[in-house]
């Protein structure tokens, strides 16, 4: 078995895998693979077993090679956006209000 991954690769490895997750032109997959990938690390960063870290980080570093092909078919047929993601995008613009209410 190999050495326990650094801090700094676990945290790279985070971000890349973050990074990925957001280019998913899919709402509900981007949602879902963001919110799954910070319970992984979550998982990671309590552990205290460093062979669990290890194979944890192990599994991160193969979910995150499936995550970039998904990502990839995912933006090549992507679909329609859904009425959430303008939601969401009026709502960081500062709007205030959404079109049809008062």
């Amino acid at each position: 078995m190999s050495a326990v991954p650094s801090r700094y690769s676990i945290l790279a490895l985070y971000h890349s895998t973050l990074r990925v997750s957001h280019s998913f032109s899919s709402y509900n997959f981007r949602n879902y693979f963001v919110r799954r990938t910070k319970d992984a690390f979550r998982d990671i960063q309590k552990e205290q077993d460093p062979n669990k870290v290890q194979a944890r980080y192990s599994e991160a570093v193969k979910d995150l090679a499936v995550l970039r092909r998904s990502a990839i078919v995912n933006q090549l047929y992507g679909g329609w956006r859904l009425a959430v993601e303008d939601v969401d995008k009026k709502a960081k613009e500062g709007s205030g209000t959404v079109e049809g209410t008062s």
